[in-house]
């Protein structure tokens, strides 16, 4: 068993009152692309960096929540100069840098040169929050399973870009939010977290993405805290299933525990 942690922490989502009907559904994936190994020696709090493009909301949610409490922000990185997530950064005092793909050969080189920065500033997990880029694999070679994104859909339906309008062109009536391990494909990556909203009239993207943001909100920290305090289990019977604190039926003294 692939193992980090013990105890289990109760899981918090965000219910708004225009949006009551906010649960969460646990969605099972098909396979791995990557093997997958859950490092247990991270530090506390966890050093953590985040990957932006945007406006930076769900770094702000890190910030206001698991910063200086399970999580450090040790960096911050992005892919955009003049991204308004890097301000935020800058305004609680956390390092940033951009990487962008025009000032590399390639995007390799550039993820490389990313990666090379955020091991410098200590960094034991790495979050993409609202990061519009593909990672490289060999990036998630130097951040083996420590690597994290959150994606506005339920996956896996509806996984890569314009996920909402995906979700409105489909004619769904339950939107969604997944925070997911990543993995060398598109949003395939195990599942971590997620949670719903019921729109049945929904018929707007940005309406949508509204009335997900405080999932988002919720959900991200609440991963990085399962994480940083050990509490994510890879299921041995289903590599694809990530069990939240102890699994109740391990044995008292479990094979290849990390």
């Amino acid at each position: 068993m692939f193992r980090v942690g013990y105890s289990r922490i109760p899981m918090r989502v965000a219910h708004s009152e225009r949006h009551p009907t906010s649960t969460l559904h646990p969605l099972p994936l098909d396979s791995l692309q990557v093997p997958f190994r859950i490092p247990s020696d991270a530090q506390h709090p966890l050093p953590l960096a985040v990957l932006v493009s945007g406006a930076g909301t769900n770094l702000q949610a890190l910030l206001d929540t698991v910063h200086g409490h399970e999580a450090e922000i040790v960096a911050v990185a992005s892919n955009a100069v003049g991204a308004p997530a890097l301000a935020r950064a800058d305004t609680n005092a956390v390092p940033t840098a951009v990487f962008a793909r025009s000032e590399y050969p390639d995007r390799p080189a550039r993820d490389a040169a990313m990666a090379d920065w955020l091991q410098e500033r200590g960094a034991q997990l790495v979050v993409l929050a609202g990061y519009m880029e593909l990672i490289d694999p060999a990036f998630l070679e130097r951040f083996p399973n420590a690597v994290i994104n959150v994606h506005p859909s339920l996956l896996p339906a509806f996984p890569g870009l314009r996920a909402v309008q995906q979700a409105l062109d489909y004619g769904v009536k339950v939107f969604g939010v997944t925070v997911h391990f990543v993995d060398a494909s598109v949003d395939s990556g195990p599942v971590i977290l997620q949670g719903s909203v019921t729109l049945p009239h929904a018929h707007d993207a940005d309406e949508v993405l509204g009335a997900l943001r405080p999932l988002e909100h919720t959900l991200l920290p609440e991963a990085v805290r399962l994480f940083a305090n050990g509490n994510l289990t890879i299921d041995p019977a289903n590599p694809r299933r990530v069990i939240l604190g102890a699994d109740p039926h391990e044995q008292s003294d479990p094979v290849d525990t990390l």
